[in-house]
Parts: structure tokens; sequence; C-alpha cells
């Protein structure tokens, strides 16, 4: 038999063919593998391929075959990942707030390469989740490394902080960097969080990583190693950052402008913004899980969000400071 274009590779591409075309529902024939190796102008005598399958088992790849009548069949069965597994991995990106849907996007298809081209498309059905919404911050993922470095490193780092505006743009938070001692990365409600020491304040706090840009590295030592001896990072979350549960509904809330920021963290830029006939506020409609940890948040709030409609969540919201009123014994 007259020798191909790529022999040299020729373990390679077998190795990619059982990979991709093969699983425990899909097997292939000696003589549909003399045909995909042609395809990559490479060719092969039977002899040869029983061989070359017995290395692809050496090297680690589970090649089985099985008699399929009068002639024998081959798939791949174990892989690295099972496809359940797979599965598991692509939803867990889709729905990370903190990944851009560019590297979302990236990273599956690398993850779909573990997979057979019939459980690819599995996956591929996976991804259409709507509704998530994801961070622009395509320097995330450098951000990230940046951060472990300093930690490891026992290094403060330098950063700018933004924050939403009304024309729903990122801006800088205030004029000078943040200088923070880096302790912790923690990822809660599908966001990344920095948690450090600000010696300025002399307290613990945290910062949204995909709102960090420009992160610098500085010559000066970590501080505040007293504060974490001891620290509880399951109960900081549970203090810090919530999450709500509740039946669906559409509320109208009217908001000074400078929270803006903040119902566009927890709602999505995709939201509508409206002016109203009070200086200084605007409005928008959202759809929320009512619950008492939502009208909790929004009482956190203050008087600087304010809930407006529909009528029967307004009456449950007054009524709810109705009963905390009473039983603090105020009037």
């Amino acid at each position: 038999m007259p020798k191909g274009t790529n022999q040299k590779l020729k373990l390679y591409y077998l190795s990619r063919i059982m990979t991709e075309k093969t699983d425990d529902e899909h097997h292939i024939t000696m003589p549909e593998i003399q045909r995909a190796l042609e395809g990559y102008g490479v060719t092969a005598d039977r002899k040869s391929l029983y061989d070359d399958l017995e290395a692809l088992r050496v090297l680690g790849i589970d090649v089985i075959g099985e008699k399929n009548g009068r002639s024998y069949s081959y798939h791949v069965g174990k892989k690295q990942f099972e496809i359940a597994e797979l599965k598991l991995l692509v939803d867990a990106i889709q729905s990370s707030k903190f990944i851009t849907e560019k590297k979302s996007n990236d990273l599956i298809k690398k993850l779909t390469s573990l997979a057979s081209n019939y459980e690819a498309s599995q996956l591929k059905r996976q991804v259409v989740v709507q509704g998530r919404i994801k961070t622009m911050n395509e320097s995330i993922y450098y951000i990230v490394d940046d951060i472990h470095n300093a930690i490891t490193n026992n290094k403060k780092i330098r950063f700018e902080y933004l924050r939403w505006n009304l024309d729903k743009k990122m801006e800088r938070r205030k004029d000078k960097l943040y200088e923070v001692s880096p302790w912790a990365l923690t990822w809660d409600d599908e966001n990344y969080y920095l948690i450090g020491f600000d010696a300025e304040e002399d307290k613990i706090k945290h910062y949204r990583v995909d709102k960090m840009r420009d992160i610098e590295l500085t010559d000066e030592k970590r501080e505040g190693k007293e504060h974490f001896k001891q620290f509880d990072m399951a109960a900081y979350a549970r203090m810090n950052f919530g999450m709500f549960g509740g039946e669906e509904v559409r509320v109208n809330l009217h908001f000074q402008n400078e929270m803006v920021g903040v119902l566009l963290d927890r709602f999505g830029k995709d939201i509508s913004i409206y002016k109203t006939d009070k200086e200084g506020w605007s409005e928008t409609y959202v759809d929320v899980a009512l619950s008492d940890q939502f009208l909790g948040w929004i009482f956190s709030l203050g008087t600087k969000v304010k809930i407006v409609g529909p009528e029967e969540v307004v009456e449950r919201f007054a009524g709810e400071i109705r009963a905390m009123n009473k039983m603090y014994g105020k009037k």
C-alpha cells in the first residue's frame, strides 16, 4: 500500500478519530477507520492498525473492540471526563457572572474537544442559557492571577475600582487608587470577590473582582494578619452576600441617581431606566423573587430606593416595616 503524506502523524490522527467519532453509543469499523485516516493523508493496513490501537491503549486511551456479527467495531469507552461531568462544567462556566461571554465560549469550546462529536452536540445544547448576566471585564483572568500572586508573595496591591453611572458605563469610584492587603478570593452568587484588609479604615472589606482594573503589586508587605487569624469566611459571606428566593413578580422601583450602580449590579445592564418628575431620582421595572430577603435588601438601602408598585408589594413591604417597628417598640 503506498504511503500517505502524513504517515508520521498516523498515531495522532488515529487517536483523534477514535476520541471524536466514537463513544459508548457510537462505534467505528476498521474500513471506516482506514477511510477516516485517508482523509488526513494517512494510509494504513489492518495489521498496522491493530498495533496502533494497542499503542493507544498503552497511552491510556480506553479503546474497546467488540464483535458485531461477522466483523469487529471499535470505540473509546472511559474518557478523561464523562459527559455528565462535562455538562456540569459547561453549565458552571455559562452561569458564572465573573467570566465574560467571550471567555465562556472559549472555555466551552475547549471542553467540547474532550468529548466525541456526538457528545459535543449535547454540550452545545447545554450552552443555551438565557437571562444570565455576564461581566464585561475581559481582563478578569489576569486580575485573579495577579491577586493570587500578591497573596503568595505577601504583597499589597493597588487598583482602580469602578462603578456604574446612569449612562450604564463604568467609571472610577474615587480619584485615588485603592490600596489593599489581599488575603482571600471567594466566589459567591456567581461573582468573584477579593477579601482584603483596608489599613486606612482598619477593617476587612470585599471588592468585586470584575470591577477592579489596572491592578499592580506593591513592594509593601500585607497588613491585617491579626484580623484573619480567626476569620470565618462562611460567616462573612452570610452577612455580606445575599441570595433571594420566592415568587417572581415585576416591581417598580424609584431610586436616587447615586444608587444606579447598586441596581445594575443586582439586576444587570439590560434594565430600562427612566427619569421621574422628582429631581435627582429615576425609576426602573425589574423582575424579582419576592421574599423576606428581597424586602430586607430594599430596607437596607434606606430611603434611597423605594418600591412604588405593584400595590400588593408596596403593602407587604409597609407591613414588614410596621411589624419590625412593633417588634422594637417603635411607632
